[in-house]
């Protein structure tokens, strides 16, 4: 008998004092959620400047990474080379990739510094031997840098994620120079470093300079960027980026996650006075925690016991900034996330005991499209995702975390909780937008 899909609805969601992990859920038909802040690979291949993109897959793998060109108003350093099924059928995918290559480099009006290909699935499953087609292209454009990069869906489950596959490689056409000591790169982080941290005010007041992708504006400040001393990621999926500037560019490696834990804040701060031997300090710990707190209450007293929602695409340390929610006061009850990061173990086993009723909710379960979205109460999320499911107005509108950290993140968050709370926004059309805050790749 056939049966109506959608016809029951099936709650995929599960209390955290149940829950697994780091991965909570069962890997299956997946949903993508109308929350398009995050960014994705080609909006940080375009923070290298003047670099052209050349992604080579199926015509219909092409439309979604054509549309984010197109939005981000970057078409002119996009281009596509389509793959056919006589292609694959004829076996010529490694003529195809050079010829379409060469074809759209000689049709620019100029040679671009760099071009990086995205080669796709198909390519590895075809046995394509990519050595080759870069040697050749190498040898005939020897004034243009390639790299390669991937659009692969099938390296999402094992191995490098396309995420840390990409913020690896955007550093893979820097050209060895002499590390200088008092110059530090913040890696593999699609925002500028916030000025306002206690981590840029450190690095500053010890006459350290701070470089960033972010920040570039030319291909020479580009490749500027390997005559840092030191290398230092926020960012989970930009550890592996640290490592690969440390291994091939002598860039010392410290990683310092952008947690919400004041005690993995302290010892984030005395890892970069050790390692960097700073003379100047300038940061007040007791003060920066006392201001924390007021901000923390001021929050408390306007938000009282709203229901408050998180997702895992505004922060990457979903677990700690729960949690710090929760010891202040605050009425959390719903976490949008498909894992949990594996550096938060213990951070996850304190809230199986102290929330156990905490709800978590996938955001690519596939009955996530059908799941209610409206409350009769209002909601407050952290989010665009959380907001998309919540059904809610109130939310404030950050992703990957937009470069906050430390003490001053916190101070930021509760203020951008307060306006949230608020004052409505539209969320319908501001979560429609690709690749929030991207425009600083142009």
């Amino acid at each position: 008998m056939l049966k109506r899909l959608g016809e029951e609805t099936v709650n995929p969601s599960v209390k955290i004092s149940e829950a697994r992990f780091p991965a909570p859920f069962t890997a299956g038909l997946e949903y993508g959620a109308p929350a398009r802040g995050t960014w994705n690979i080609v909006h940080v291949g375009m923070l290298i400047p003047d670099a052209h993109q050349i992604f080579v897959c199926a015509q219909g793998c092409l439309r979604g990474v054509v549309l984010t060109a197109a939005e981000m108003g970057a078409s002119h350093r996009f281009s596509t080379v389509a793959i056919r099924e006589n292609n694959v059928l004829d076996g010529d995918m490694e003529d195809l990739l050079i010829d379409g290559v060469s074809d759209i480099l000689e049709r620019l009006p100029i040679y671009p510094p760099a071009v990086l290909i995205y080669t796709s699935c198909i390519h590895h499953f075809m046995g394509s031997d990519l050595d080759y087609v870069y040697k050749v292209l190498r040898e005939r454009y020897p004034q243009v840098q390639f790299t390669d990069c991937y659009m692969n869906p099938i390296m999402r489950k094992s191995g490098l994620t396309p995420d840390q596959t990409m913020r690896r490689q955007l550093y893979s056409l820097l050209k060895p120079r002499e590390n200088k000591a008092d110059l530090v790169h913040i890696a593999g982080c699609d925002f500028r470093l916030d000025r306002d941290s206690e981590l840029a005010v450190l690095l500053t007041s010890n006459d350290f300079e701070i470089r960033e992708v972010a920040s570039c504006q030319t291909y020479e400040e580009y490749q500027n960027l390997s005559e840092c001393g030191y290398c230092i990621t926020t960012f989970p999926a930009a550890r592996v980026a640290g490592d690969y500037l440390e291994k091939n560019y002598g860039q010392k490696h410290l990683y310092l996650p952008s947690s919400f834990d004041y005690e993995v804040i302290e010892e984030n701060l005395a890892l970069l006075h050790e390692t960097l031997g700073l003379s100047t300090n300038l940061i007040d710990s007791s003060a920066r925690k006392s201001a924390c707190e007021a901000a923390l209450a001021k929050a408390k007293e306007l938000i009282g016991d709203t229901e408050i929602t998180i997702d895992f695409t505004a922060f990457p340390h979903i677990l700690s900034l729960t949690r710090l929610l929760i010891t202040h006061g605050f009425h959390v009850t719903r976490l949008y996330t498909d894992s949990f990061p594996s550096e938060e173990r213990e951070i996850f086993d304190w809230l199986q005991q102290h929330a156990p009723d905490l709800t978590v909710y996938p955001t690519v379960h596939a009955s996530m499209r059908i799941q209610p979205r409206q409350s009769e109460e209002k909601v407050l999320a952290i989010g665009q995702k959380a907001a998309y499911f919540s059904g809610t107005q109130h939310f404030v509108n950050v992703v990957e975390g937009t470069g906050l950290w430390g003490y001053e993140a916190i101070i930021k968050l509760a203020d951008l909780m307060c306006e949230a709370y608020a004052a409505p926004k539209d969320t319908k059309s501001l979560i429609q937008i690709k690749g929030m805050g991207c425009g600083n790749c142009l």
